[in-house]
Order: structure tokens, then sequence, then C-alpha cells
């Protein structure tokens, strides 16, 4: 089992508290790290509270599995499963506890205190834990079930639609609409006739802002960010945002050198640099607070996923502490769901092997609306840290509708929005912000952060795609 599910949350009712007490120290003796979502005594609690809490932490990323104990599990099991990427499963003996894993892919044990003993249910989370889903057959059967949201409703016949194929989108027209409306509002401009179809107006409201139109957005976007009442007021920079990027393939030793130098000098959140430069920025950040970020399956994700963990592998033993990996764009518009998100989930699993952060690239450009929700939902199953926009050589870059569309495709989670591609000025970033991005993809890192400051900056400035 690979490190990020050892992680568990475990919680109980008065009823089952007993048993929860004694499966936390057998747990934690197996090296497991435990956090207890109560309760903390035999009062009586409501269970669905409870069930709540673990499923919780499971659903946004906090923890890799949970465990629920009440009088039967059944209840905690339908609490469980109301919340999104959970797939929760009452077991009462070892045979049960091995099918949910196998072949259902669990990541919610639920157990009845009223049906078992201490000994059986050390058995059941022991086996429960043991064994994993592997088979193709069985993958491809949990994936059909990844495909209908927590109300129930199909996102299409294996969750992608097929490109322009039918099923319903978790974000309808209506909404893109309207997300699209409260966008050119906070810009000071006219909305759009609609984000569904025609051309992206973002750029030309971008190119068009005014200073009080930026610190409008600036305030918009602190919030969109989890700003909250009572704090001092958030600060007019945006570099702790910021990947400072260079990706092109003419980039020479003295350019990762001076976009590290940059980097440290303006705090920025992180250098992203294509893998065989790993190391050397690795070596000039050492000590500082600017982590490097290294590309994977850039910039067409056409690779097979085993050879992209392989490199996201690499890269982390090199130096990063963050991946962006390029999805398989063509599978994901072919329906091939299950491959995308294996795809996916060996990006994460490497990742989480050395601690280190998950950015999924979509390539908006390249997707509809429907297929852009998907790979978010896939994104989120996988268990990422963020979605990305693009790649910035795939024939477009962020627009604020792209960024607010996934924002709201991973409402609920901890998950960030990476915009990336064509932010080159303050007030298209703050823009981005305000769409609900938390970190941005850039070249024209320095020029944005002078622009922050209030300094005029003259010259192009990072008008590259990267």
């Amino acid at each position: 089992m690979s490190e990020p599910d050892r992680s568990i949350a475990l919680g109980a009712d008065h009823g089952g508290f007993s048993l929860k007490e004694h499966l936390k120290g057998y747990l934690q003796q197996q090296g497991y790290a435990v956090t207890d979502c109560g309760t903390h005594s035999t009062e009586a609690v409501d269970y669905p509270d409870i069930a709540a809490a673990v499923a919780e932490h499971v659903s946004d990323g906090r923890c890799g599995r949970g465990i629920i104990i009440d009088g039967a599990g059944i209840g905690s099991a339908m609490v469980a499963n109301r919340f999104a990427g959970v797939r929760a499963a009452m077991c009462y003996d070892v045979s049960t506890a091995r099918n949910s894993r196998e072949h259902n892919d669990a990541n919610v044990l639920t157990l009845g205190a009223g049906l078992i003993g201490v000994r059986l249910g050390e058995q059941i989370v022991e086996t429960w834990l043991k064994w994993d889903c592997t088979a193709e057959r069985h993958r491809r059967r949990v994936a059909k079930i990844t495909a209908l949201d927590p109300s129930g409703a199909a996102t299409g016949s294996c969750g992608c639609g097929g490109g322009s194929g039918g099923g319903s989108a978790a974000v309808s027209s209506a909404d893109l609409d309207r997300i699209a409306a409260r966008v050119a509002e906070l810009a000071g401009a006219e909305a759009p006739a609609s984000a569904a179809g025609g051309d992206c107006p973002a750029c030309r409201v971008c190119a068009d802002l005014s200073p009080e139109r930026a610190r409008a957005l600036i305030d918009a976007g602190a919030h969109r960010i989890g700003h909250r009442p009572g704090q001092a007021p958030p600060p007019k920079d945006v570099a702790g945002l910021i990947d400072h990027t260079l990706l092109k393939p003419e980039a020479t030793n003295a350019d990762i050198d001076q976009i590290c130098d940059e980097a440290r000098q303006y705090e920025f959140a992180s250098v992203c640099v294509n893998p065989n430069y790993v190391a050397r920025a690795a070596a000039a950040l050492r000590g500082t607070s600017v982590k490097v970020c290294a590309v994977v399956g850039f910039p067409l994700g056409a690779h097979v996923p085993e050879i992209k963990a392989l490199e996201a592998r690499r890269a982390i033993r090199d130096g990063a502490r963050e991946i962006d990996m390029v999805i398989n764009v063509g599978a994901l518009r072919s329906g091939e769901c299950e491959l995308v998100l294996r795809d996916i989930r060996g990006i994460v699993d490497a990742c989480r092997e050395r601690g280190a952060v998950c950015k999924v690239i979509l390539e908006t450009a390249s997707l509809n609306d429907e297929e852009k929700v998907v790979a978010c939902q896939l994104a989120r199953e996988a268990r990422a840290d963020f979605v990305k926009t693009s790649t910035g050589f795939g024939g477009g870059g962020a627009t604020a509708e792209d960024v607010a569309l996934m924002a709201a495709a991973v409402a609920g989670t901890r998950m960030g929005v990476k915009a990336s591609g064509g932010i080159r000025d303050y007030a298209t970033a703050r823009q981005m912000i305000a769409a609900g991005a938390t970190r941005l993809g850039v070249s024209a890192g320095v020029r944005i952060v002078n622009e922050s400051k209030g300094l005029t900056v003259s010259g192009g400035g990072g008008s590259g795609k990267y």
C-alpha cells in the first residue's frame, strides 16, 4: 500500500465508541496515522454527524480511507455515500471486507458494533486494508460508479460523454452563463452573450481593465481564496500564487538561473521547469521557501501512464516538490475515462509517496465544457491537489470562464485551481483569481508583481507562451 493510504479517518457513535477505541490502538500499532473524528465518550450522539465528519475527511483528500462504527453500520454507510468521491461499504465478515475492496474499491468501511466482536472487527479491518482493486474489469465498473454525481445523476455513459455524446454535464449552460456574467460584472464589463458558445471575450475584457476595476477584482479575489472577515486586509500583490515558469525548448542554463534568482527575490510559490532542469533549479533554490515544479507528459499528454509515473518519480528524486502533469486529452475525448483516471492516479501516487503536490493540466482549449467538468471529476477521484487550465502550447490559454467552471467542479474539496497560459499582466491575473484561481502559471511573474505594487512597467515582458 502506498504511503497516503496509511492515513485513516476513524469515527463512531456512542454505540460504537468502545470498538472504535480498540481499533484506534490497533491501527496505530500497525503504523497507520489515525484521525479521530469522535465521539469521545459513551454519551449519546447522532451517528449522521460522526459519519459525515469521517466521509468529509476522505472526500476532500485529508485521509486516504475512513472507518465508521455504529450499531449496525447501515446508516453510516448511507450518510458517507452522499459525499463526492466516497464509496462506503458495510462489512460484517472477512469475505465482504475483501470483496468491498477487490471488486468495489471501497474507501470507507462501516461496521456494526452490535453485530461483531472486537476480534472479528480486527480481522475485517486487517483484510479491508490489505486488498486493493487492481483487476481491469473491476476498475472499469468502479469508474461507472464514479461517473455518478452525489445526487445520482449520470454524467454520461462512462462519465465522459465521449466528445459530443450524451449525458448531462454537472454544470449546465445556464450555470455557465451566470458564471460568465458574474465574472464580467466583477471586471466592470458587459456580460458576454453566452459562455457556452462563441468566442471567449475574456482577453478583450482584461486588456481594457482600469485601475479601479483591478482593485474591485482584488477585493473579489481575496474572498475566492478564503479571506475571512475580521482578518487584516489581504495583500495587494499576488507573488505567493505564482509559479514562475520557463518551459521554452530553447531555454539555457543561464535562463534557468535567472528565473530562480527572480523567484527568490519576489518570493514566488515555485519555479516551473522542464524535467532536465529540475536538479539545477533545486540546487539554486535550496534553503528558500520557493519550490521546484516539474512538468510531466508535457506538452501533449499522450505518453503511456507508466512512463509518466516514471518521469514524475525521477523529477521528484531530482528535487521537484510539485508536478504539473498533462492528461491524455485524446483518451478523454474518446470516452476512455478509466485510462485517464489511471493516468492521473499513477502521478498522484508517485507524488504522495514523497510528499509532492500533483497538478492536473486539462488543456481546456481542446475540450468542451462537459469534458472539462469530467476531467475535473477524474482528477478529484484520483485525489490530485490542483486542476490546471492549460499548457500554453495547445492553442489557447486560461480564460476566466474556464477557471470559474473548474472551480465549481472541484467545490467542496481542498483542491486548488491553477490558471496558466496567456496571463501577462496584473489585471489578467486578478481576473483569474476573481474567477476562482488559487495558483497562476506565468512567465511574466516579475511584471505582474511590480504592477501589483503600482510600479509602471514598460515592454512586453513574458509575451511568449512560457
